[in-house]
């Protein structure tokens, strides 16, 4: 069976492919509440730490200031359960949502609940923790990765971006021909001047570039095209992936894997 995308008509069709770590693997229920554990989360906020992410463009809004080891140390102790999951995310505490997708059961997540904490992003580091904890090892992974790089909103299409960069590190088990089919979606979007888009959108590239050899001369070619165009962030993000691209360690250690 194929996917393809609904926002894109003419959106190349790609195979879904499961992440080989299924959720039955590291399924367990939690002892803790979720009052508790928003309780736990707001001892362990720092102001300080809060009032700096916005240096680094990372929404201040409901933000408590806890570090990414920290959130990981209490998801350990929570376990793994898609309820709390829920129930983390509607608090709206930003530490809470990245939290929530460092326990939700991956086989539980729906493509409705994708699609509504989607709709909830308003920060780079929410959008990117949900994407590489939970999202890329849902059955919808690569049909979202696709779908969403053709939205107009920023974090929605931010997302698809960095699943395909996830999906490129984390799915072992998809072939070449999944990744080839996302170079034309890169070269299309790689023109948005939006800051975390573009980023995104270099980061997807690099990663697929980085997967193997094959990989590595497709994307530095789809990279030089697209540094043919007339746009400061296409120009950007091509300059920036073919710098590493074309890297010496880069090329040793594909060919070593090779």
């Amino acid at each position: 069976m194929s996917v393809v995308a609904g926002s894109n008509p003419t959106a190349p069709t790609i195979s879904p492919v499961v992440n080989p770590k299924k959720a039955s693997e590291i399924k367990t229920k939690s002892i803790m509440t979720c009052p508790e554990i928003l309780k736990k989360l707001k001892s362990l906020a720092d102001p300080k730490a809060a009032a700096g992410m916005a240096r680094y463009g990372i929404s201040v809004k409901n933000t408590l200031g806890v570090s990414i080891p920290k959130q990981r140390s209490l998801a350990r102790k929570i376990g793994t359960d898609h309820q709390i999951a829920r129930e983390l995310w509607a608090s709206g505490i930003h530490e809470a949502r990245m939290l929530a997708s460092m326990v939700d059961d991956p086989a539980e997540v729906s493509e409705k609940q994708m699609e509504s904490w989607a709709a909830d992003f308003e920060s780079w580091d929410v959008c990117d923790q949900v994407c590489s904890n939970l999202f890329d090892r849902t059955a919808f992974a690569w049909l979202k990765a696709v779908e969403w790089t053709g939205r107009k909103q920023e974090f929605v299409k931010r997302a698809g971006f960095v699943l395909m960069a996830v999906l490129a590190v984390h799915d072992k088990q998809a072939p070449d021909s999944a990744f080839l089919q996302c170079m034309p979606i890169i070269k299309r979007e790689a023109g948005d001047e939006r800051n975390f888009v573009r980023k995104a959108v270099n980061w997807a590239l690099r990663q697929i570039g980085k997967r193997n050899l094959h990989l590595n001369v497709v994307a530095v070619k789809t990279a030089t095209e697209i540094s043919q165009l007339d746009s400061k962030s296409a120009k950007w993000i091509a300059a920036d992936a073919l710098r590493e691209l074309n890297s010496a360690p880069v090329k040793k250690r594909l060919a070593a894997k090779d």
